[in-house]
């Protein structure tokens, strides 16, 4: 007798077929074969190359988890599923300003902003849980709040914000996801809130120990993640210093590094 296929219990789907998003959404789908995970993108060159046996970013180990769930339960589309999914991560791009107030210096939201608008007008019943994936300034959640809420209304659409920001580095993305030190949700603290995050945290403990899962307001996710680059900045340019200190002094600049951690 044929097997039948047990339905999905969760629908995800992430906005952006990137560095980020498709690795995230890949690792998540190997881990939770019963979560059916769909990455859009408006790309369509990109999305054809994620369907294909080149796909459009190398990182080690990718290619095979790709492959063990493409077209199982990860699938790659340039078709909107907003009203599908339960829960929506945006993973756009978040450039540096090229005009207006805060060019050269201030991120662009242009992308974050226009998939909540797109949402927004979609998306005019039920409850959903948007995620920011992109790294993005303190306080992006409000923004998003703000063109979400046009569906809020009486009767309309429920949204809970969440920042779960990725914390990964080029060349080890799928270690980095598949055994991260950490994993970060931010979200409101009130009931609504504390449920979309435990919601979240739940895919994650699929194969995260829940003691690696800390739990913040939303404010204190989105700051958290650029203090961490800030932090590495810091780290690179102290180590670049001590170079020289050691060049001048005979010491091997990588077993100081390594003995300083």
């Amino acid at each position: 007798k044929r097997k039948e296929k047990m339905p999905f219990h969760l629908n995800i789907l992430c906005v952006g077929a990137g560095y980020v998003g498709g690795p995230t959404m890949a690792v998540i789908a190997s881990k939770c074969p019963n979560i059916k995970v769909t990455v859009y993108d408006l790309n369509q060159e990109r999305i054809d190359a994620w369907n294909s046996n080149d796909l459009p970013i190398y990182e080690p180990g990718l290619d095979e988890v790709v492959k063990s769930v493409r077209g199982k339960n990860l699938f790659f589309t340039t078709t909107e599923a907003y009203k599908e999914a339960d829960i929506i991560f945006i993973s756009v791009n978040t450039p540096t300003k090229t005009y207006g107030t805060g060019k050269g210096r201030a991120a662009d939201l242009k992308f974050i902003e226009l998939a909540a608008r797109r949402i927004s007008e979609v998306v005019t019943t039920g409850s959903k849980i948007i995620v920011e994936k992109s790294t993005v300034p303190v306080r992006c959640s409000v923004a998003l709040k703000k063109i979400l809420g046009a569906c809020s209304t009486e009767g309309g659409a429920k949204f809970q914000i969440l920042s779960n920001p990725e914390f990964l580095a080029e060349g080890t993305a799928i270690s980095d996801l598949t055994k991260p030190d950490r994993v970060l949700i931010g979200g409101d603290k009130d009931e609504a809130g504390q449920a979309a995050v435990a919601k979240l945290s739940s895919v994650y403990e699929n194969w995260v120990p829940k003691e690696r899962i800390i739990t913040t307001n939303l404010w204190s996710s989105e700051l958290s993640k650029l203090v961490a680059n800030a932090f590495l900045a810091q780290r690179i340019s102290s180590i670049n210093a001590i170079s020289a200190v050691c060049e001048a002094t005979g010491a091997d600049v990588d077993e100081v590094a390594n003995a300083i951690g």
